[in-house]
């Protein structure tokens, strides 16, 4: 008789960033994320202070890089989504499978955030200009390192369902190459 071994692969957290602008729906694919049932981070809230800016223009947020340090060394299985947009986010690139940017056309931009009641940031004209400011200048760097950009003026439904689908092709690629 001849004993067959089963294969006894290490489950792997298949750990995804979900990054974009202010208003371009971070928080709303998050939410529909775990109501899909899938573990969600929200790393501006929490995770993430504000610090004074090095040009000292105002304030910028920064992950707080031990909590997020440990969050994405912790073991487990399945899709670990974090969402968030913070200026030392960079130093993390390497420890997510997939870097997916959410976007949208400024004039939707600039309508969510109006008429959001869920964050009150953008709504006075300050934060918006620095807003519009922060897509001309930090998008285009999001947009260079992002495995994949998808758009969100389409329904939330499909939305999600693209950002899944990133989620498991990153679970492909990592299966592939192995990991230890």
């Amino acid at each position: 008789m001849q004993l067959v071994r089963a294969s006894r692969r290490r489950a792997t957290v298949i750990r995804v960033l979900v990054t974009g602008m202010s208003g371009t729906g971070k928080s709303t694919v998050l939410a529909e994320l775990a109501r899909r049932g899938h573990r969600v981070i929200d790393a501006d809230h929490g995770w993430a202070v504000e610090v004074a800016s090095p040009d000292g223009s105002g304030a910028e947020q920064l992950w707080r890089e031990d909590r997020i340090a440990a969050l994405l060394a912790e073991d487990g299985a399945g899709y670990l989504f974090v969402a968030g947009c913070a200026a030392n986010q960079v130093k993390f690139y390497d420890r997510f499978d997939a870097v997916v940017l959410l976007s949208a056309p400024l004039d939707v931009l600039v309508e969510r955030i109006a008429t959001r009641t869920t964050n009150r940031f953008g709504k006075d004209p300050a934060e918006r200009e620095r807003i519009l400011e922060d897509v001309r200048a930090v998008e285009p760097l999001l947009r260079a390192a992002a495995t994949i950009e998808i758009t969100t003026d389409q329904p939330v439904p499909d939305v999600v369902d693209a950002v899944e689908t990133a989620a498991a092709d990153a679970s492909r690629r990592t299966s592939h190459r192995g990991r230890g």
